[in-house]
C-alpha cells in the first residue's frame, strides 16, 4: 500500500525529470552532481570574489555546469606557476642570485618582494580580473 501510494505521487515528464506530489503541487527532484572539494588560495578567492560580483552570468553557468570548481583550481594552479615563472625571470634579468641572499640581505628581500609584486599585478591583469 505505501509502495502504491509512493508511486501515486511519483511522476516523470517526457524529459525525466521526476516529480513528487508535496500537497496540490507536484514539485521536481533536482538533485546538484557532487564536486570534488578544492581549497581556494589567494588567486581562486580573488577570482571567485571577481566572478560572483562582476560576471554574474558566467558565474552561474559555471555554478550550475557544475564546472566552478574546476575552473578555480585550474586559475589557481596556473597563477602560482605563472608568478614562479616570472620571478625567475626578472631574478635572471637583473642578475640576482642565491650568494646575495648572504651577502646583502636587504637588497636581496627588497628585490625579490619588487618582484613578487611585479609577478601578482601581472597575473591579475592576465588570469584573475578577465
Amino acid at each position: 500500500m505505501e509502495n502504491k501510494e509512493l508511486k501515486e505521487n511519483k511522476i516523470e515528464n517526457k524529459y525525466g525529470i521526476e516529480y513528487t506530489k508535496v500537497g496540490d503541487y507536484y514539485m521536481p527532484n533536482l538533485v546538484l552532481e557532487k564536486e570534488e572539494k578544492i581549497m581556494l588560495n589567494k588567486y581562486g578567492r580573488m577570482r571567485l570574489k571577481f566572478l560572483k560580483e562582476n560576471k554574474k552570468a558566467e558565474y552561474m553557468i559555471m555554478f550550475t555546469k557544475g564546472t566552478l570548481n574546476k575552473h578555480l583550481k585550474e586559475i589557481q594552479e596556473t597563477a602560482d606557476n605563472r608568478i614562479n615563472l616570472i620571478i625567475e625571470q626578472l631574478k635572471k634579468q637583473n642578475n640576482l642570485t642565491e650568494e646575495m641572499k648572504n651577502t646583502d640581505q636587504l637588497y636581496w628581500v627588497s628585490m625579490m618582494n619588487n618582484f613578487k609584486n611585479t609577478a601578482e599585478e601581472i597575473i591579475l591583469k592576465e588570469l584573475i580580473y578577465v
